[in-house]
């Protein structure tokens, strides 16, 4: 797995400097969900730093497992409302806020805790029934909802485009998500900041990182194809 990792991450390094970008600015979240604490464990051991879990049940058993604090864990699933009190807990940025009420409720249990939680607003730009995320043009007005709770830091946004099977045609999602990030920038909302996109996977992550991703979520190109 060492040596799956590596070519990740040498690949991230073309990418960003093909695009006259600090590849430093490029993180990698390897996607652990469904695999085996053993395995995450392996992939930690080959350079994972960051890790990416979709169910909560799962991840809080293998998370206690692990017991590493030398790594982060992201969620980036889709989040009930009834789970938040366990995510708020465990995870360190939360990529998948889709609503005010799931972002209010985020507030309310990270307060519990003394947390200031990092979220991104996830956005459905292809919008597709199939995908959860709040629409483009809600984007703004949410992270605006969002500036005024104290518990919240808003880094970025997140966006799955529609599966093609060429990663060109993902382009247009990825730089769709990019311009809208700089249009909250203008807005200068307090607490607010743009500087994370969470988007691309093992099929067109160069083709994000053209477009200025800077988490790049990457499961079969490291663990193999999912059972």
């Amino acid at each position: 797995m060492h040596d799956k990792i590596i070519s990740i991450k040498n690949r991230i390094e073309k990418a960003a400097k093909a695009n006259g970008r600090d590849p430093a600015l490029i993180q990698l979240v390897a996607v652990s969900k469904t695999m085996s604490a053993e395995r995450v464990k392996q992939a930690i051991l080959g350079g994972a730093t960051i890790l990416g879990e979709n169910y909560i049940q799962e991840s809080r058993e293998k998370i206690e497992q692990i017991a590493d604090d030398s790594v982060k864990w992201h969620f980036i699933g889709h989040l009930q409302s009834n789970k938040v009190r366990y995510t708020v807990k465990l995870f360190d940025l939360i990529h998948s806020v889709d609503s005010f009420k799931l972002a209010r409720e985020i507030n309310k249990q990270a307060a519990k805790i003394n947390k200031i939680q990092s979220i991104l607003i996830q956005v459905n730009l292809g919008g597709e029934l199939t995908k959860f995320g709040t629409a483009k043009d809600r984007a703004a007005e949410l992270a605006g909802k969002i500036s005024d709770l104290p518990n919240l830091s808003l880094q970025g946004l997140m966006t799955m485009p529609p599966f093609f099977n060429s990663p060109e045609k993902a382009r247009p999602f990825f730089k769709e998500l990019r311009l809208l990030a700089n249009q909250i920038n203008e807005l200068q909302l307090p607490g607010i900041s743009m500087n994370e996109l969470s988007m691309g996977m093992t099929g067109d992550f160069e083709e994000a990182i053209a477009q200025g991703a800077t988490l790049v979520r990457i499961g079969t190109a490291i663990f193999g194809e999912r059972s």
